[in-house]
């Protein structure tokens, strides 16, 4: 914990106190922080520093970058630094305070947090201090004197003061100057390779040793240091000098303009509402294609392209829209894989899925889509890659997808971007931390993807898009299975259902057997009718055609005539030679049966199977005869003999070539318990079978899986009073022992240091009380004579009595 942090936490009032809270959501995540000086620690923490600089625009990075090189930064020095007013920098440097990333001390010099620093160690391409290099074992007070007689310095005095004089003087970009007017031939070029291009560079080192040679004379006046033989380094302060007084760093107070041209908004609200709807029906009809052919996986991981193209032929969908969908699908579990089917099939979750409404189902896709964690459509080398397969840039093309759509909702409305060049510019500006080379890939990829789910339309969001785009930080991980904040966002619910408001639940028949959809068909007329017919074209109508073959196909799903006819009169007025071509394939449907034999009993004795077929204790079996040699059973072969061999029979089993095949069998090793399960990625892995704990059924989802959802943090200005109001209320360390020693009579020593380390390290403990009450306790604060911690059961801090605690465990 950085004391300036909280000192400068104790001085704020609670409006900014609040901002603060509300930029930072990791630090009011529960366990939420009661005191001043545990909001600190939170604040200071690397990976949540690393998430708050991401989300930050160029300015902001550029001004932290700057406030780590100039001494003593204060606003005022740096925007001299920076060759822009102050009151160009006041607005970035608020930003700055309003996260947490930087403070002023009582003098209003601004401290950065430790991880920034640790995120830039060559701020601007500018290395370490002098004093790291000056001050480091490889340079004795004589070879520092040595070098103080090179500047025309006095070589007298300690060691600190000698560093103090030559980093003054190599500061000095007029002194610097003079120095070089002496240098070598070729010394100039040699620094300014390094002012610009590094601060780090590979050397020869051989030439560092050899008398006359530009990288000696840099090295003997103390402009370049070597940690190593090969590589060399130049100073902060010697390298702004090589740059000049006049340079400045770049500032960019301003994003990139972003070419756009008018639009039609209520053509994009059209063609939303012609894909939304598209998007849930295809999905629908890939996942009972799915149903019926499990999706076989590589052996390295993921979805083959002979797979995907088969898919995409048989439901109708293109080849990206079925990458798509088949990534978005198994992100939202309604695709995974089964072990039995050998493949990936649809879920319990699809089965619930299906029965939603469709801007439910809808909602499930996007936010999955939101999360995702791949790009389906980013082309590697002039290539998709694999679907479902191992991607290396994860969870950086989530963030990428969650900054181009925000950027997109900030064009004014009825304009569509022009450029886009221009717009992966304004996306770099906005988030600068993104890999601007995986930008430029993912860039395109996901405009792509979001015309496909009906987000983008005419180069322009949608309300879909736009209410997605409000959502980047409750997007999830792709490892959650929902994502509540997402999937019931009011706006986002209120757009998906104008999205589907204008799908058609009703068909137009026609005598010649078509059947027309003038519109965006629903999910379920979708489905009923390419069940029996097949489909022609689609757009912003949708024709299907009835053939005797389209309608066996029906049949041959257990369908019958009357059922199929009733349901095509629900949508429509049914015509007659409709009606007549369905009756009549059902007429001549079943003309031929085909039975399942599980096997055929054979003998040369009528008599002997006449025997068999007549013995009520093989009834099980299913036999009966087909001719006075002839038995066949809906038994398999192993089993027949079996049953045969216990009552008293001979049997032999015989192959397909009539020879009788008897042979040992060796006794097989019990299998492993375990189960297949895919991993994301697309690798699959064997994991043992976990029994199922105690009391997890009654937080398991009707799937099997649980659903929890956490508890919403408190709001950050009330949290702000009470934190400002609460002080410095903790229990002094030192007494923490005491106290639970002579309150804590039912516990031996070992649970009592255990229940210290709670108090004084906010390290998980299992707690039970006199009562048989279990609970899940961290970050405890003494209380008289209870203990006031947190309870994950209860999602709130609790006190419990420390007399009646009467078991304390670890809890990993």
């Amino acid at each position: 914990m950085d004391d300036h942090l909280l000192g400068w936490l104790r001085t704020l009032d609670e409006d900014r106190l609040g901002r603060i809270l509300a930029n930072r959501p990791d630090a009011i995540a529960a366990p939420w922080p009661r005191r001043l000086d545990t909001l600190a620690q939170r604040l200071c923490n690397g990976f949540a520093v690393m998430e708050a600089l991401r989300g930050l625009p160029l300015p902001c990075l550029e001004l932290a970058q700057a406030c780590l090189v100039v001494r003593r930064p204060t606003p005022e020095r740096v925007a001299q630094f920076l060759g822009v007013p102050a009151s160009e920098v006041t607005p970035w440097l608020d930003r700055l305070h309003d996260h947490a990333l930087a403070w002023p001390d009582a003098e209003g010099v601004i401290h950065l947090a430790e991880a920034v620093s640790r995120w830039w160690p060559t701020p601007l391409g500018l290395g370490e201090p002098l004093d790291h290099y000056l001050n480091s074992w490889t340079i004795s007070l004589d070879t520092l004197r040595a070098l103080a007689r090179r500047l025309g310095l006095p070589p007298g005095g300690p060691k600190r003061a000698a560093i103090a004089r030559v980093s003054e003087v190599l500061a000095d970009s007029a002194h610097v100057a003079a120095l070089l007017r002496h240098a070598p031939e070729g010394t100039r070029e040699l620094l300014d390779a390094f002012a610009w291009n590094g601060p780090v560079r590979d050397v020869d080192g051989h030439r560092f040793v050899v008398p006359g040679t530009p990288e000696k004379w840099c090295a003997d006046h103390g402009l370049l240091y070597r940690p190593s033989w090969h590589v060399a380094e130049m100073p902060r302060e010697v390298a702004l000098c090589v740059r000049g007084p006049g340079h400045h760093p770049p500032f960019t107070p301003e994003p990139p303009e972003v070419a756009t041209i008018p639009i039609d908004p209520e053509e994009v609200d059209h063609l939303m509402t012609l894909a939304a709807p598209h998007v849930v029906e295809r999905c629908a009809a890939l996942l009972d294609n799915i149903s019926k052919t499990p999706l076989p996986l590589l052996k390295t991981g993921g979805v083959g392209v002979r797979e995907v193209r088969r898919v995409a032929k048989e439901t109708g969908c293109d080849e990206d829209e079925t990458r798509l969908l088949l990534e978005v699908c198994a992100v939202a579990r309604l695709l995974a894989w089964d072990e039995q089917a050998g493949g990936m099939v649809p879920t319990e979750r699809f089965d619930r899925w299906r029965l939603d409404e469709g801007a439910a189902r809808l909602r499930v896709l996007l936010s999955a889509w939101w999360r995702m964690e791949r790009s389906s459509l980013r082309r590697v080398d002039g290539r998709y890659g694999t679907v479902l397969g191992d991607d290396r840039a994860g969870a950086a093309v989530a963030r990428i997808r969650r900054a181009v759509l925000p950027v997109l909702a900030r064009l004014p409305s009825g304009t569509a971007f022009a450029d886009r060049a221009g717009l992966v510019a304004d996306v770099h500006w906005h988030a600068p931390l993104l890999d601007q080379e995986l930008l430029g890939e993912c860039a395109t990829a996901t405009l792509e993807e979001a015309r496909l789910l009906g987000l983008l339309a005419n180069d322009s969001l949608t309300d879909l898009g736009r209410a997605l785009a409000g959502l980047a930080a409750q997007a999830g991980d792709e490892n959650d299975e929902v994502v509540p904040l997402v999937e019931h966002d009011p706006i986002l619910v209120e757009a998906s259902t104008r999205a589907l408001a204008s799908v058609r639940r009703s068909a137009l028949f026609g005598p010649d057997l078509t059947a027309v959809v003038t519109g965006p068909p629903a999910a379920e007329l979708a489905a009923l009718l390419d069940r029996v017919a097949e489909r022609e074209s689609r757009g912003a109508a949708s024709v299907w055609r009835f053939t005797p073959a389209s309608v066996r196909g029906a049949l041959d799903h257990g369908h019958d005539a009357d059922e199929l006819l009733a349901e095509l009169a629900a949508v429509g007025t049914v015509p007659q030679p409709l009606e007549y071509l369905v009756r009549d394939v059902a007429r001549r449907h079943g003309e031929v049966t085909v039975t399942t034999v599980g096997c055929v009993v054979q003998a040369s004795d009528p008599a002997l199977l006449a025997e068999i077929a007549a013995n009520r204790r093989l009834a099980r079996l299913g036999l009966r005869l087909l001719a006075p040699t002839v038995l066949v059973g809906s038994a398999d072969a192993e089993r027949t003999l079996a049953t045969l061999r216990e009552h008293g029979y001979a049997p032999v089993p015989v192959a397909d070539t009539g020879e009788i095949t008897i042979r040992r069998v060796r006794p097989e090793e019990p299998p492993a318990g375990g189960k297949l399960i895919l991993l994301p990625g697309g690798q699959v892995a064997e994991l043992p079978e976990r029994p199922v704990p105690s009391g997890a059924a009654a937080l398991a989802g009707p799937d099997g899986f649980a659903h929890v959802v956490s508890d919403p943090a408190p709001d950050p200005y009330e949290h702000a009073r009470r934190l400002l109001a609460t002080g410095q209320s903790a229990q002094p360390a030192g007494r923490t022992w005491a106290v639970i020693g002579r309150m804590a009579t039912r516990l031996p020593t070992a649970q009592q240091s255990l229940l210290g380390f709670v108090v004084d390290r906010g390290v998980r403990a299992g707690i039970t009380l006199t009562g048989g009450l279990t609970a899940t306790i961290s970050h405890g604060e003494l209380k008289g004579g209870a203990l006031d911690a947190w309870c994950e059961e209860a999602g709130d801090y609790l006190e419990f009595p420390l007399g009646e605690i009467v078991e304390v465990r670890g809890a990993y």
